[in-house]
């Protein structure tokens, strides 16, 4: 009978052999629920192919019942992973003897036990594979400064702590100090993987902190573990009798990474170079990466490291980006990331054990290491970071983020464990310290760091209050060459001169994929990156062209935002807000073709574009462009007619300033309608009103004063007549301006509002949106600077 009251698989005799020879019968594979498995005891779950899907459907489901239920309160995956392998483990439902012999049995732990592993060896080489150690050599002296002496400081202390003072402490046993001195190893440690994972989690990865916090991490996470590997070496050696073991593993460790490096290299330049551009790797490339991954492992682990360094190494000798890390993390990720990755975090949190706290004295010593090594770790971050000149809730975030612990301080004391470093109360007492400090980190960068404070104070950048003399800066987004185009010939139409020039800040969006830490690339410092510069360099070229024709009257400068789709908008944001424009144009979603057929609805430009709209810190314009429709029966002119509708309100009287620029152009022709309703006593007469008045006034004087602009009024009684005043102006114009809010209860939109299938677009706009348009007219929707995120 087992221990857990459950009776064990029989043992059956040998035919033929002597009386003490024996089989144990291997229940690998259950032959169905229904078929005759022979004495009762054998149940479906006895079997350890079935038991071990049933492990893991459960732990699957819990953890994300517990993230569904903990996330609105901004807890990371992390805790909720752990919660659930203490609540699996025999702190919890463990305690009961059937499910913790289904759960904790030793021949069913060791298949979770051995997938785990798998999923952090493939954790660690995705890791090095998203991370670009050229980097480093990018990194100003603010990144290096605060991530050396982030870990000088710390290793200092603790090693001074271990080796002279901690034997000075009676109180500790000598058998537990190694258990002190593990805390100090693991809590000077820094792990570029968690970091980014918070950054991601908390959506600031492509914030100046977010940046600055990716770069200290990469250089702190590399130069601690290089400082780690030479003090256990030069540790090992000073001992008697250590010399020759301390050379041997140094020439073992060195000869690892230099075969893993000098293979792996080599390969990945084949790889690359047999790939055509723009496709991705052949997946037998994908399949032969898969088990270096583990033959990498084996040499690590026999060269006397542990065995997640060489995956570790393997990946950060593989390009990242295109075509090869993109690949490698598009194949792999969701599984490691998704499935395999998470079993170790949750794997050890059923290794922990809450009701066996016998020496609470000792736990208590425990506590306060931890938790002082925290602080400490925490200061010497924060110290450095000031005197380089970080706002002080700038640099009380980044030691939070620097400071967290994630999955690879859950292994580093899993591996201490299983090694008998570390007993089983002071294994649980630490993976509640990294849960703890885990939740820390998150709440309160979360709490300190909200993106949409960035733009407080950033008043009246726009058209409307741009001096009708002054530069005008636009930002423009492009994704496609074919939104280059499109915003060539909107720029044709602003009407650039010398006393008002143009000054255009381009930005080509490059979807970060195979690598971790998001690029801003400025062209006019000579940055390139390889993975996008054929494609931005046609781009570069059609706006270059664009700054050759109106030479004295534009300039363009060139960026380029290699980045998260889901994070885009952060960098389009900030460029805005640092080069002070009055505008950002960004493209539609949909595309269509020469035949007015829609070929392209890229859902992640829509909510790129929303997020913009929420948070940007100047008028937004975006783009939507029919150019390529053909035009039946007309004749490309050197004129262009612009059209204007005006409703009233700020997003409508930001349209008709730009309208009004443009109409500065002598082959511009502008016409300006404005819909009135047919009651004049539905208008409002609130300060909105007084402003629209103004506008307009000034609007009719310019007609009188210049042939190009007309003005008329329309009146109309509900949504419906206005409809089709709009699809009457389509054949009229080459580009029309609408404005994007309104107020809902205008008698103009009665019945508009209900059908309006993209509401980023505004009533207006949307009627421009739909597939049976086959005229050749582009539309821009304007939305003034949104006060919401003064």
């Amino acid at each position: 009978m087992s221990i857990y009251g459950v009776p064990p698989p029989p043992v059956l005799q040998n035919p033929g052999a002597s009386e003490d020879y024996c089989l144990g019968r291997i229940l690998l594979h259950s032959p169905g629920l229904w078929a005759e498995t022979g004495p009762e005891d054998y149940k479906f779950l006895t079997y350890s192919l079935p038991r071990m899907l049933f492990q893991i459907a459960v732990i699957f489901f819990l953890t994300q019942g517990l993230y569904l239920l903990l996330k609105r309160f901004r807890l990371p995956r992390l805790v909720c992973e752990l919660l659930a392998g203490i609540i699996l483990g025999p702190s919890v439902l463990g305690r009961f003897e059937y499910l913790g012999y289904f759960m904790l049995r030793e021949p069913s732990e060791a298949y979770i036990v051995l997938l785990s592993k798998f999923g952090y060896m493939f954790f660690m080489f995705l890791s090095g594979v998203k991370m670009d150690p050229g980097l480093m050599s990018r990194s100003g002296v603010k990144a290096w400064t605060i991530g050396a002496l982030a870990v000088a400081i710390p290793n200092f202390a603790f090693t001074v702590f271990s080796d002279v003072m901690l034997s000075q402490y009676p109180q500790i046993h000598r058998y537990r100090r190694s258990a002190i001195a593990t805390i100090l190893r693991v809590s000077s440690q820094y792990s570029f993987p968690v970091i980014a994972v918070l950054l991601v989690d908390l959506k600031i990865m492509n914030s100046e902190l977010g940046r600055l916090s990716m770069a200290t991490a990469l250089i702190a996470d590399l130069v601690s573990n290089v400082y780690l590997s030479v003090y256990a070496n030069l540790k090992l050696g000073a001992m008697a009798a250590m010399d020759v073991l301390t050379i041997h593993a140094c020439i073992m460790s060195v000869l690892c990474i230099s075969l893993i490096a000098f293979t792996s290299r080599p390969l990945s330049a084949m790889i690359i170079k047999r790939t055509p551009e723009g496709k991705p790797v052949d997946t037998a490339y994908i399949i032969l990466f898969a088990y270096l991954v583990f033959l990498a492992a084996v040499l690590s682990d026999n060269a006397g490291m542990s065995f997640q360094y060489g995956p570790f190494i393997l990946g950060l000798t593989v390009p990242d980006g295109p075509p090869l890390g993109s690949t490698l993390v598009d194949k792999l990720d969701t599984m490691v990331s998704g499935l395999l990755a998470p079993l170790m975090v949750t794997y050890t949190g059923m290794r922990v054990n809450l009701n066996l706290f016998y020496d609470l004295e000792f736990i208590g010593y425990v506590w306060i290491t931890a938790l002082s090594c925290y602080a400490f770790k925490y200061f010497s971050i924060f110290t450095p970071a000031l005197a380089c000149g970080v706002t002080i809730k700038d640099a009380a975030s980044l030691a939070f983020i620097l400071g967290t612990q994630g999955i690879v301080q859950v292994a580093l004391y899993l591996n201490t464990h299983v090694n008998q470093t570390l007993d089983r109360e002071t294994f649980s007492t630490l993976v509640l310290s990294v849960l703890v400090i885990a939740t820390t980190s998150h709440l309160v960068v979360a709490y300190m760091y909200d993106y949409s404070r960035a733009y407080s104070g950033y008043q009246k950048r726009d058209i409307q209050h741009n001096s009708g003399n002054s530069e005008l800066r636009m930002l423009t987004v492009a994704y496609r060459l074919d939104d280059v185009l499109a915003t060539r010939k909107l720029l044709d139409l602003s009407c650039p001169y010398r006393e008002s020039p143009l000054s255009i800040y381009s930005l080509f969006l490059v979807e970060l994929v195979g690598r971790a830490t998001p690029l801003l690339i400025d062209h006019q410092l000579g940055q390139k990156n390889a993975s996008s510069n054929s494609r931005s360099q046609k781009m570069v070229d059609v706006l270059h062209s664009f700054e050759l024709q109106y030479m004295g009257c534009s300039c363009v400068q060139f960026f380029t935002s290699v980045s998260l789709q889901k994070f885009m908008h952060h960098d389009i944001c900030s460029l805005a807000y640092d080069k002070l424009t009055s505008m950002i144009i960004l493209p539609f979603h949909r595309k269509w073709n020469q035949q007015g057929k829609l070929i392209q609805d890229n859902k992640s430009i829509r909510l790129m574009n929303n997020n913009v709209l929420e948070t940007a810190p100047c008028s937004v314009g975006i783009l939507i462009d029919r150019q390529k429709v053909k035009s039946q029966g007309q004749k490309p002119s050197s004129t262009k007619h612009v059209g204007m509708v005006f409703l009233g309100g700020a997003d409508d009287r930001e349209a008709l300033s730009y309208a009004r620029r443009m109409a500065r152009s002598p082959s511009v022709y502008l016409t300006v309608v404005r819909f009135v309703p047919w009651d004049p006593e539905l208008c409002d007469n609130q300060w909105d009103a007084v402003l629209d008045a103004e506008l307009l006034k000034d609007t009719r004087f310019q007609a009188h004063q210049q042939d190009n602009i007309v003005y008329r009024e329309e009146r109309v009684k509900d949504g419906a007549e206005s409809a089709l005043l709009i699809r009457d102006m389509e054949e009229a114009f080459d580009l029309i301006l609408v404005g994007r809010r309104h107020r809902n209860d205008m008698p103009q939109l009665i019945g508009l509002n209900e059908w309006n299938d993209i509401p980023e677009l505004g009533p207006f706009g949307d009627l421009f949106a739909v597939g049976d348009i086959i005229s050749p007219v582009s539309v821009v929707v304007v939305q003034q600077q949104n006060t919401k995120t003064k």
